[in-house]
């Protein structure tokens, strides 16, 4: 389930619980592509706890329209992940590792208040 948290605009923060679905994957896409639209710099936040499931169904046409993404990382800000599951934070690392130009930091749920006020500041 996904629930999108209310911040600044050009911010865009979701918690996962449990399950990813495709119409989560367009929920998200479709507040990206806004958010893109609106500001030359958009920062992430996501929350995910207890993730057990990611609905493949979708994830083609997820791919297939953040493809274009990649030409626009330098647009990404900073990118907080607040994961209580060890393999969400390695792959997260692994992610910011393919991606330099994105300012990623991975946090333990204990850390969920700083990571969100992170991605807010600036």
């Amino acid at each position: 389930m996904l629930q999108f948290i209310p911040g600044p605009d050009n911010v865009i923060a979701v918690s996962i619980e449990h399950r990813l679905t495709s119409a989560d994957l367009v929920a998200v896409m479709d507040r990206l592509d806004a958010c893109l639209a609106a500001h030359d710099t958009v920062h992430v936040f996501v929350e995910t706890r207890s993730l057990d499931a990611i609905e493949v169904s979708g994830l083609g046409a997820y791919i297939a329209r953040a493809m274009p993404l990649f030409g626009q990382l330098r647009r990404f800000g900073r990118v907080a992940v607040v994961a209580d599951q060890a393999w969400v934070r390695a792959g997260t690392r692994i992610e910011s590792a393919l991606l330099p130009f994105v300012s990623y930091r991975v946090f333990k749920p204990e850390q969920r208040d700083e990571a969100l006020a992170w991605v807010r500041e600036g």
